[in-house]
């Protein structure tokens, strides 16, 4: 069953690329009493998602900083190294969005936003949605209708919507 607002989301450990190599990330630490926005697509490098759905939160971080918001995540069903170089290659992490590795899936599939295409090559990937929380409880969410589309997810309409 798909996260709802009024849901938490589970407590579950994601992956980032450090210095060292992979490192594992609590989310539920990392979002404790905090307010965080995290946006989920179906991969680092695909046509939308680097296109559109990532850049949107880039243009958009400073003023979700603004209106009181501690972490914007990117969360993408692939491995940490692929990660890394997306946030290198695209500026995220300069710009105050993190990118975190949903290697196996878990947080996707714990929140229900799993899909497969094989024709597209895509397989246990993640929805394009977009929610924000408030200690990890979600307090509004936009999920589009096609991976393909990028506008109630994108960083412009989330923002409008808190």
């Amino acid at each position: 069953m798909a996260i709802s607002v009024g849901d938490t989301v589970p407590q579950i450990s994601v992956l980032k690329l450090g210095a060292d190599g992979p490192e594992a990330v609590n989310l539920a630490d990392r979002i404790a009493g905090k307010k965080t926005v995290i946006f989920g697509l179906p991969g680092a490098y695909t046509g939308v998602c680097s296109s559109a759905h990532l850049p949107s939160f880039i243009r958009t971080a400073d003023a979700f900083r603004a209106k009181g918001v501690d972490h914007v995540i990117c969360m993408t069903v692939n491995d940490p190294f692929v990660t890394g170089a997306w946030d290198e290659g695209s500026g995220a992490g300069a710009a105050g969005v993190e990118i975190l590795a949903d290697a196996e899936a878990a947080f996707t599939t714990g929140i229900g936003m799993e899909f497969t295409a094989p024709p597209a090559g895509l397989i246990n990937r993640s929805k394009r949605y977009a929610m924000m929380l408030d200690d990890g409880k979600v307090t509004h969410l936009q999920v589009e209708a096609s991976p393909g589309e990028c506008t109630i997810s994108a960083g412009e309409s989330l923002l409008d919507a808190i």
